[in-house]
Parts: structure tokens; sequence; C-alpha cells
């Protein structure tokens, strides 16, 4: 969905400055988890009817299509993502059996008009080079009447889940690949983007979620899992990185049991196509 050509679990590309996705594996312990987190309180807030035909837009591994199917008693789920081996990881999921897959962008989907009852786009609005062309798409895919919301960190406001270890490697002078999109991921810039796609009954709300790790180690081993991250590390002498190491420790403190708790906020938007 030009995320940034062919994308989908993050690889940074070192020479081009491009954060690409192929890893669903990777990606399910990096951002999995977060998505269904988030995905819960998303859910509840759409309260969607049931026996609906749905599409998750940069599907990815399957993560969020997989809250789809178990939640919300469609009649129909698809996913669309650039990524084929993203979508390989989706289809090899027991529970997605029933669930259709397509590889596509997002800002010129393969479906045709009003094919769907309802559009999502989880995590993804910030890797879109144009967010209001993927605003638009959601809404040709959908019938009238139909929903199309999203959810997306809120990256200009510091709602990264893994936004500790990015603000000291900043802290250090060491450049962090950045989404092309950043402020798609801002609630007024979100309700601008349904409100230019000229989406009816637009609301916007924060989500607030929290995640606890074994200890700081699996947290460390689970944010380096992002290639856009953990290149840019693995290139840094030895000393370095273990002083950057020492400066996250020292911003998550552990809890009695060692487990290490923390917090990410995102945004959301939701909408109907006008009847």
């Amino acid at each position: 969905m030009t995320l940034v050509p062919d994308e989908s679990f993050m690889r940074f590309d070192m020479k081009t400055g491009e954060i690409r996705f192929h890893d669903g594996a990777a990606y399910e312990r990096y951002m999995g988890r977060w998505s269904q987190l988030a995905g819960e309180t998303f859910l509840h807030w759409l309260d969607p009817a049931s026996g609906q035909q749905w599409l998750d837009v940069g599907c990815g591994n399957g993560a969020f299509t997989g809250m789809l199917v178990g939640r919300c008693d469609p009649a129909s789920v698809h996913g669309v993502d650039p990524s084929e081996e993203q979508l390989a990881y989706a289809r090899a999921r027991p529970e997605l059996c029933s669930a259709q897959f397509r590889q596509g962008d997002a800002m010129a989907m393969p479906y045709p008009d009003s094919a769907f009852d309802a559009a999502v786009m989880p995590l993804v609005i910030f890797f879109v080079a144009d967010p209001a062309r993927g605003v638009a798409e959601m809404g040709r895919v959908v019938r009238p009447g139909g929903i199309v919301a999203a959810y997306a960190w809120d990256m200009a406001g510091g709602g990264f889940p893994y936004e500790t270890l990015l603000a000291e490697m900043r802290g250090l002078g060491i450049t962090v690949p950045a989404p092309p999109s950043p402020d798609a991921s801002r609630i007024d810039m979100m309700r601008d983007l349904w409100a230019g796609a000229a989406l009816d009954a637009i609301e916007t709300r924060e989500i607030v979620v929290h995640r606890t790790f074994a200890d700081f180690d699996d947290f460390w081993a689970t944010a380096l899992g992002a290639p856009s991250v953990g290149m840019i590390l693995a290139s840094m002498a030895v000393e370095d990185l273990a002083h950057l190491k020492a400066r996250v420790r020292g911003r998550l403190p552990a809890q009695r049991s060692g487990h290490i708790t923390c917090d990410a906020r995102a945004n959301a938007v939701k909408g109907r196509v006008p009847k």
C-alpha cells in the first residue's frame, strides 16, 4: 500500500532510509501484541453489528485480522497488504483459514466500489505516503452507510510503544528512522482526513494501553526485533551500545517481580460513508 514501496515488517534500508516490513514472526513479537491490546478497545468503541463484510487495510501478518474473525462474527474478512511475506504468515494462522488475503496498495486497492460494510486501517496510516488518498480509497470500497475507521500510535505525541528507546537514541545524536507521514497519526489530522474524504458521523478518541515484559532483557530483545532500529544498533561500538542500554534501563524501572510495564497511546477515528 505504498507504505514506502513493499513493506510490512520493519526492515530499514540504510541506503534509502525506507522502513520496510517483511518478517511476520518478528512482527508478532515486536508489534502484534501491541496491536491487539489497542485493537480490543478500538473494536469495543466501533461496536459493529454482526454479519458484516470487513476489509483490514495493511493487515500485515494478520494480528488484527484475527480479532475481526474472533470478535465481530463477520460474514467475511479480507486483508490487503503490500508484503507477500507478511501475507504468507497471515494465511498460515489457523484462526484465519476463512479469511481472504490479497497483495495490494492502500492508495489503489484491488476491490470494486462498495464491496465491504467496513474498512479498518490498524497502525498503518502513518506509513501511507499519501494518507488522504488512502482514506478516500477506504471510502470508495465501503458501501453507503458503512464504517471507515483507523487507529494509529500517536507518533508526534510520543505514544509509540518503544518511544523510550527512540528518545534515548535521539538524545545521543543517533538518527532514528521515521515513517513518511507521522503527522497523520495526530488526532486532529485524522479528523481532518476523514472530513476531507466526505465521511459522516466522524468521531475520534484516544486509546492508552499497557504491556508487561518478563524483565528488561525481554523488553530489550523485543525492541531490537525491529530491524529499523536493530541494524543501526548493531553498527554501534560495544561501549556505546552498553551506554544506550543502561540509559534505557534507567527509564524503565522494574517491579519487585522483575517485570517491566510499558505504556503506549494511540489515536482512533471512525466515520461513515454518506448514504
